[in-house]
């Protein structure tokens, strides 16, 4: 049996390798969290150019003077580069070579690239009845949208999200990350792990596919479960909730904090903290239906007794009721608090002015949790170990 040093430096998919040709985010994202929990990812890259975002800055991180953009480390750490030119026969057999050593083949590529290459899961099949192929499409590959190149901004638009995202009476307004990108990625995570589940099972692999635009409609939640329930055609709400109330920011005196009292004990509680017991017996407040429908009138009335103090006297004085509440950080702020809570979302690996600063994993698991073995690789920096792998020498 491996000793629990074994299992925590071996990582929970350290059995698997990965063959990653995809590039810019949805497919760069899925296989760095399988990095993370221990897959050796082999970063396929054009030559010279490489991934995509490598340009994508400022910001840069500079080492040695020669700059990467934030947007590229972001995503490819504990990764292997090697640069292949696929219109180059002897790197094209390369690639072959390497697709059939992997367990697991990853684009996203527009639909027909890969098999036009011949590395395509039909393609290799007969040398790999178990290999597992994943492709991360814009809007599938067999439909109307097949030959259509998707973008997260793009989707955001067509799903229906921007037009649920922004203020009432305002523009529909993308989400400030790219929110479409990273569910597709998580979802081709976990469907590449079941697919690895089912391997073991059979001993047989298949194809997964996830779509921006299908992960996008999924992504609506319960936004998308109205619609496809009862036909409406959800707007926009700006930062209030659709169903709760009170579930939005109110305005203390030094700025706006975040209220969720989502539940019928919650406002209890809100109303003994506020000290307006008036509030819980008010007819336009009596349920969260009230609620909803005069909550314009709720929202004066909180703020009236919030004024007089700042939001971290009030966000002390919730919490200890046990009420979710929260000061609206920004992106600096955000990371100061969740150090002070614990959640350790900085990752360092390195020393000095070479030390690389990277966003933690949320991942949290006690014999094998995911970790840092490699900052993201430069333009083919593994290209000629991996070359000697392939070879087998």
């Amino acid at each position: 049996m491996p000793t629990g040093i074994e299992r925590a430096e071996r990582g929970a998919l350290g059995h698997l390798r990965i063959a990653d040709f995809s590039r810019i985010l949805a497919g760069p994202l899925a296989t760095m969290v399988m990095g993370d929990l221990g897959a050796d990812v082999v970063k396929v890259e054009q030559p010279g150019v490489g991934d995509d975002t490598r340009t994508w800055g400022p910001p840069w991180w500079e080492v040695d003077g020669d700059p990467t953009s934030t947007y590229y480390l972001g995503l490819n750490r504990n990764k292997r580069s090697i640069a292949l030119d696929l219109r180059d026969p002897e790197d094209l057999e390369m690639a072959r070579l390497l697709c059939l050593d992997a367990d697991v083949v990853v684009d996203n590529f527009r639909v027909g690239t890969m098999e036009r290459f011949g590395l395509d899961r039909d393609s290799l099949v007969e040398g790999r009845p178990d290999l597992i192929t994943c492709s991360i499409t814009g809007f599938g590959s067999t439909g109307k949208g097949a030959g259509l190149a998707g973008y997260d901004f793009l989707v955001q638009a067509m799903s229906g999200l921007m037009s649920i995202t922004g203020e009432v009476d305002g523009e529909p307004m993308k989400v400030g990350a790219a929110v479409v990108d990273k569910l597709a990625g998580l979802y081709a995570a976990v469907a590449i792990l079941a697919a690895v589940e089912e391997r073991r099972q059979t001993g047989l692999g298949q194809h997964v596919e996830v779509s921006l635009m299908g992960a996008a409609l999924a992504g609506l939640l319960n936004v998308g479960s109205a619609h496809v329930t009862t036909g409406t055609d959800p707007g926009r709400h700006g930062n209030r909730h659709p169903s709760i109330v009170p579930y939005q920011p109110y305005r203390a005196s030094d700025g706006q904090m975040v209220i969720a009292a989502a539940s019928p004990v919650l406002w209890q509680r809100l109303c003994e903290v506020l000290e307006r017991p008036d509030l819980e017996a008010d007819t336009r407040f009596v349920d969260n239906a009230a609620r909803l429908q005069h909550a314009d009138a709720l929202e004066a009335e909180i703020e009236s007794v919030l004024a007089p103090a700042s939001v971290a006297v009030w966000t002390r004085r919730l919490r200890a009721a046990g009420i979710p509440a929260g000061p609206i950080n920004s992106v600096r702020e955000a990371f100061t608090a969740a150090e002070d809570l614990g959640l350790d979302p900085v990752w360092v690996t390195g020393e000095g002015t070479d030390a690389f600063r990277s966003v933690g994993s949320p991942i949290r698991m006690s014999a094998t949790p995911p970790g840092i073995r490699r900052p993201p690789p430069a333009n083919d920096e593994h290209g000629d170990e991996l070359r000697r792998e392939i070879r087998g020498g």
